[in-house]
């Protein structure tokens, strides 16, 4: 644990600022209707690659700290396989037996399966195993938002205590996807592999949702990712908050992320 703990303080100097600068955003107000349309308030943020371009809307949530809720997933895969509490991505987690609300739940399952089905009870084992002194260090480590983990261990990502921007939310995946997070290379990509949610000729979608309920009793509503195509990648990010009686959110995030995607011209490959 010295060691680890050595290591992790170390890299945690050229780490500590994960998030993407907003100074020079551009504020692209036509993706208000987007969120009009749904009968919700939220956020959306890109970054183009290529140049460095990062496009806002709503720039007030942008900025602001919110429960990742199950787009901790991202996170707690990759502590999880560099610990090995995961050993790799068909690891098997056996049902408890307790009948939960989503029956694609309630069945053993490995992780690929879990990521893609948002198995709450898989990755709160997950974590259990890990445990949350190493997972404190890692979360240190890296900067994870406000680094708070107070609760139990297999809770904290949804009990409002840890909490991540939209902004921090877009730097931690472009991280990832360049190899650039303190984890082995050989995780990060395990973990890149089992985001991928759509994969054709034209385009490379991977992306991991997220739902909670705020402390304000509103809904919370995550779609954090990339896409890419012609060997380019734009990064993103979809934050949704609405009340909670007035919204199909696993619907309505991906409806706001899909349709501003395609406003920007993706999903043809001509991008």
């Amino acid at each position: 644990m010295k060691l680890l703990k050595t290591f992790v303080l170390l890299i945690s100097y050229s780490l500590i600022f994960i998030s993407c600068s907003v100074n020079k955003a551009n504020n692209d107000e036509s993706l208000k209707k987007y969120f009009d349309e749904n009968k919700v308030d939220g956020c959306f943020t890109m970054l183009n690659n290529a140049d460095g371009k990062v496009t806002v809307y709503n720039m007030k949530y942008d900025t602001m700290r919110f429960s990742p809720a199950s787009t901790f997933k991202i996170f707690n895969s990759l502590v999880g396989l560099q610990t090995g509490r995961i050993t790799d991505e068909k690891m098997i987690i056996k049902w408890d037996g307790v009948k939960r609300w989503n029956e694609d739940w309630n069945k053993d399952m490995d992780m690929t399966e879990a990521f893609k089905v948002s198995n709450v009870a898989w990755y709160q084992e997950v974590a259990r195993r890990i445990g949350k002194d190493t997972m404190q260090t890692w979360i240190d480590s890296i900067g994870y938002g406000n680094k708070n983990l107070s609760g139990p261990v297999d809770s904290f990502w949804l009990n409002n205590k840890l909490k991540i921007s939209p902004d921090e939310q877009l730097g931690f995946v472009k991280k990832l996807y360049f190899d650039q997070l303190p984890f082995r290379k050989s995780v990060q990509q395990m973990v890149r592999d089992v985001m991928v949610q759509e994969n054709n000729t034209a385009y490379k979608l991977s992306y991991k949702t997220g739902w909670v309920f705020g402390e304000d009793g509103n809904a919370l509503g995550w779609v954090v990712g990339w896409i890419e195509e012609n060997r380019h990648v734009y990064f993103f990010v979809t934050f949704v908050k609405a009340p909670v009686k007035e919204i199909d959110m696993k619907t309505v995030r991906m409806n706001i992320t899909k349709g501003i995607l395609k406003q920007y011209g993706f999903f043809e490959g001509k991008r």
